[in-house]
């Protein structure tokens, strides 16, 4: 059993307008444990959920041979016992190019919405020739999946998708354009909506802003767009989260590729359900990308990458719907370098929390999927 302590309060000579907090919580971590169940591939960017009725969902992009190919697809895995074992994945998605970050969310009522991105990031092997240093097997893998369809169809199949459950994930519909993506996907709001805050990739590659829907995810149309923080080029924000807090406020992450604040989470408000937002700002928190939970108590927890030493995963509190965060929390800090992340979280009814990322561990060859399980003291 690892015991972390963390002491809440930001120094005010990085981030003025937080203030201090005096609350000191304990984080007990009980234990972490690998849960994919394909030990010779490659696991990457998985989303956490929990089902109404308890059930965990785990998604991910699995068949994978390394970080950037041509074989990612989407796998869904289940467990009813809190995490204690897990189904066989279930492929939901492959699509002939490279299915890349996978999220889930279940709506309000009941439905499951599961996101992705697929990409051709995989064919830079090809255009500098190191595809040709490769042995012959492998190169017959890369080469018979990369032409598997023309290089026209390879462009229609480049998008941002969706796929909706309305029968618990027995059945799927066919992708469909969800506008923007990010690694978690949408969020549940109160008022019965369903809200995804993201960019929109392979179109402009430089609208971030939320979507939202008014049909449990039938359809999804643009909402508003975050503001560019001054001297920021926006096509350098990625891979947002979004939570609304306990008063109403609408919290947004923004993995921040700028100069200024570099690697650093960035923060939006909105206080009219997404239609207007705040001009993004630094919270202090180096680290990416955030995934953002609303706990039973109205605290907000964010989750994430820590990619730098200690290598691992961290958290933060806010007690006050994300005005000032707490010092990290380290969920996990034995990783053996940088290819790690994509933490998300979900809470038990006792109060347990369970982390899930991914992580290419020392003597793996190949990414696989962590689950920590842990409490806040």
């Amino acid at each position: 059993m690892l015991r972390q302590t963390a002491a809440l309060g930001l120094g005010t000579a990085l981030v003025p307008h937080i203030r201090t907090q005096a609350a000191k919580p304990l984080a007990k971590v009980r234990g972490i444990e690998i849960v994919s169940l394909r030990p010779g591939q490659y696991h990457g960017w998985p989303t956490l959920a929990r089902r109404r009725n308890g059930q965990l969902l785990l998604i991910c992009s699995g068949g994978r041979e390394s970080h950037v190919c041509p074989f990612g697809q989407v796998e869904l895995m289940r467990s009813d016992d809190d995490g204690a074992t897990w189904s066989f994945p279930r492929v939901l998605l492959d699509l002939a190019i490279d299915d890349r970050d996978a999220g889930i969310l279940e709506t309000a009522k009941g439905t499951l919405l599961a996101t992705t991105f697929s990409s051709l990031a995989y064919e830079y092997q090809f255009k500098n020739g190191n595809i040709n240093k490769w042995d012959a097997a492998r190169q017959a893998r890369w080469r018979g999946a990369h032409h598997r369809i023309s290089e026209a169809e390879r462009k229609t199949q480049l998008g941002t998708w969706m796929l909706r459950s309305t029968d618990g994930g027995l059945t799927w519909s066919t992708p469909y354009d969800s506008i923007v993506n990010s690694p978690h996907g949408p969020t549940q709001l109160a008022d019965g909506r369903q809200l995804y805050a993201g960019k929109d990739l392979w179109k402009s590659g430089k609208w971030i802003g939320v979507c939202d829907s008014t049909d449990d995810g039938r359809s999804w149309k643009k909402l508003a767009q975050i503001p560019t923080r001054p001297g920021d080029d926006p096509g350098e924000y990625h891979e947002l989260h979004a939570v609304e807090a306990a008063n109403d406020t609408i919290v947004a992450h923004i993995r921040n590729h700028n100069s200024a604040n570099s690697r650093e989470t960035l923060q939006s408000e909105s206080d009219d359900g997404g239609k207007t937002w705040s001009v993004p700002h630094s919270i202090g928190v180096w680290g990416l990308p955030s995934h953002l939970l609303r706990l039973r108590d109205d605290r907000l927890l964010m989750t994430y990458g820590h990619r730098r030493k200690p290598y691992g995963n961290q958290a933060r509190i806010s007690a006050d719907h994300g005005k000032t965060w707490s010092e990290p929390i380290t969920v996990s800090g034995d990783g053996a370098n940088g290819d790690l992340g994509y933490p998300s979280t979900v809470e038990s009814q006792d109060g347990t929390l369970l982390t899930a990322w991914y992580e290419q561990m020392s003597g793996r060859p190949r990414a696989v999927l962590r689950l920590a399980k842990w409490t806040l003291q």
